[in-house]
């Protein structure tokens, strides 16, 4: 994957029914690191609290990566009140892609977060996975998702194997559960009839101007 192919979500988002999915920018950075404070987020997420000056040299270090590609996941109702709101306050989680596997381009790890605890138990979390899964299919020429999930969290377990994925490893030293799905032909077509509501339009910082 080269530089271009992972940037090319800058400039995309995704509209939903639930979700709306943006590229993640520095104006997100402020709620993203205040949610980055929770010790269940740190732990479900295996991640070390940053300075909010590393969260944003870590956003930069994102955007620029070859092979990670980040959405924010925004709540598609809160968007569309008027008066328009600021995407920060309809930021629920984000979901990434991870293209770490120098032999195999076509694997993609795959991460979804909804850090407002009151969006979880919605589908904001299923809609996402689907809308990046279709993207990485669709735009990055996946064939292949791989998930890493914490043992104890049962919900997102449950979420991926309801998207299809089976799980093949239990790791006791890492505490995660590994579950991968195989992208064939009848996967891929139930995966396009799943989003097959969905815009992609250009993305502007101006979220008004697009919905």
């Amino acid at each position: 994957m080269g530089a271009a192919t992972m940037r090319l979500n800058e400039n995309t988002m995704l509209l939903g029914k639930k979700v709306v999915l943006v590229p993640y920018t520095s104006e997100h950075v402020p709620r993203y690191h205040e949610w980055m404070k929770s010790e269940e987020l740190q732990r479900l997420t295996a991640s070390e609290p940053l300075t909010l000056e590393q969260e944003y040299a870590m956003q930069c270090s994102w955007r620029e990566d070859e092979d990670k590609c980040t959405f924010i996941v925004l709540d598609a109702e809160k968007c569309r009140a008027q008066p328009c709101p600021t995407e920060e306050s309809c930021m629920v989680g984000d979901v990434n892609l991870f293209l770490t596997d120098l032999e195999d381009p076509s694997l993609g790890e795959i991460e979804v977060m909804i850090a407002e605890p009151s969006c979880r138990g919605q589908g904001f979390g299923t809609e996402a996975a689907l809308l990046m899964m279709s993207y990485g299919v669709t735009k990055l020429g996946l064939t292949k998702f791989e998930a890493k999930i914490g043992q104890e969290n049962e919900p997102s377990i449950r979420m991926f194997q309801k998207l299809h994925f089976k799980p093949v490893a239990v790791s006791s030293i890492f505490q995660e559960v590994t579950l991968t799905l195989a992208v064939s032909e009848p996967e891929r077509q139930w995966l396009l009839e799943q989003t097959s509501h969905v815009e992609e339009k250009p993305y502007r910082d101006e979220l008004a101007e697009s919905l």
